[in-house]
């Protein structure tokens, strides 16, 4: 029973190899090579960058004067009104000052009613021709100097007066506090830079990003360009945007030297904060419904194996072929069976943007397209024109088998042109 039971899985196993064998013999042709699928959708070419989120209409409220908070009325994310109280400074010493002021412009005016006086008083007696003429000019310069001395006490008053309206912070506009940097008690000082106390936003749902472009890539840049980005926070969700602006200062990071592009973002649903990092996708071209390819098959470099198997089919076809039809593809291809002297139009010239795709046709022979492509999103690449070449069709991208992958970088052939594409005839 067990001898019976080897010998059957001997068999099944026998069995089993010999229908493997013939399946790679029937398949051979497609199992060199790898293959992907011509298809139709949406391509994109951006540019990629980073920026920095922040909110438009932002206002940084300091001070001019210096003291001690002593009421601090607004906190983080508080909305505020234009003209509304932030905070308060001491304003003992500020009172002070305006009281000192007062008093020194009652001084003053009383000393210039003195010299009013003694102006008029002299002036009299000078008509009379019993005082010189210089107590006359005396007085008279007196007079004016006290005058002077009016003007000056007024403004050293109002300088008062406005830097005790200074300890009290208002906020500027109508918006949201998104920073505060003081605390209730702390000393700020107004030096030569006013200290920055609180920073507003006017409105959070519009928001910019400024992103930093590349100058190999700025020239391709322009107002009004949509823009997609995204955010750490969301990494699902896409938002989009548009250029606004292109500042022309540039800045040197790394002996890169970048340029400052401003964004405008909505932000309706206000998840976008200040400060947050943003992907940007600039969107330079878009093409919608057209023929792609993976740029896999792009890259194919065909093997001495593939060109001289391409070559021998094309000269079959080509034998086979009436002679007055072979005379007219030797004066149109100059005597190139292969396709070889073939030329992307009637003069003959290659477009930068030839390229060529390789298949397996109906009859298992090794075929080459030669196609013009179109923008590219790194992935995929848009097919222009290309004769026969339809949605689903099957070209090679690469090589399966160990020993043709060794020979993926051989001798290429070049590139045909872009007229009529090598098939048979």
């Amino acid at each position: 029973m067990k001898k019976k039971l080897i010998i059957g899985l001997g068999i099944i196993l026998t069995a089993f190899l010999v229908w493997r064998f013939a399946i790679r013999s029937k398949n051979g042709a497609d199992q060199q090579f790898t293959f992907v699928e011509v298809s139709k959708g949406n391509v994109e070419n951006t540019i990629s960058s980073t920026g920095t989120l922040r909110a438009v209409g932002t206002v940084e409220v300091g001070t001019q004067v210096s003291g001690i908070i002593d009421q601090l009325l607004v906190d983080f994310n508080d909305q505020v009104k234009k003209g509304q109280m932030l905070a308060i400074l001491d304003t003992i010493k500020l009172a002070v000052s305006v009281r000192e002021a007062e008093v020194g412009l009652q001084k003053t005016d009383a000393q210039y009613e003195q010299a009013v006086y003694e102006f008029e008083r002299i002036g009299n007696l000078y008509a009379q021709k019993l005082v010189s003429e210089q107590e006359y000019i005396q007085s008279r310069t007196n007079k004016k100097t006290n005058q002077v001395s009016v003007q000056i006490a007024k403004i050293a008053l109002e300088r008062a007066v406005s830097n005790l309206d200074y300890a009290f912070i208002r906020s500027p506009i109508d918006g949201k506090v998104i920073y505060r940097s003081v605390e209730a008690g702390q000393t700020v000082a107004a030096s030569f830079s006013t200290p920055t106390m609180f920073v507003i936003a006017e409105d959070l749902t519009q928001m910019e990003i400024w992103a930093q472009v590349d100058e190999s890539d700025i020239g391709t840049i322009k107002e009004g360009q949509n823009v997609r980005f995204t955010v750490q926070s969301y990494p699902d969700r896409t938002f989009s945007g548009a250029v606004r602006q292109i500042r022309l200062q540039p800045e040197t990071v790394s002996n890169v030297v970048n340029y400052t592009v401003v964004i405008d973002a909505q932000n309706d649903d206000k998840l976008l904060l200040p400060g947050m990092t943003a992907t940007v996708d600039f969107v330079v071209e878009s093409k919608q419904d057209v023929l792609l390819v993976p740029n896999l098959a792009l890259k194919v470099q065909p093997t001495e194996e593939m060109i001289a198997a391409y070559q021998e089919n094309r000269r079959k076809q080509f034998e086979s072929l009436p002679d007055s039809v072979k005379e007219k593809i030797r004066s149109r291809m100059g005597d190139r069976p292969d396709g070889g002297g073939q030329g992307f139009g009637r003069s003959g010239a290659m477009p930068r943007d030839a390229r060529r795709l390789w298949l397996i046709d109906e009859h298992n022979n090794l075929q080459m397209i030669p196609i013009q492509t179109g923008i590219s999103d790194g992935k995929q690449t848009e097919i222009v024109r290309g004769r026969d070449i339809t949605e689903g069709m099957r070209v090679i991208s690469g090589f399966s088998r160990s020993d043709k992958s060794q020979a993926a970088n051989g001798t290429s052939i070049g590139q045909p042109g872009f007229g009529r594409p090598p098939r048979p005839f």
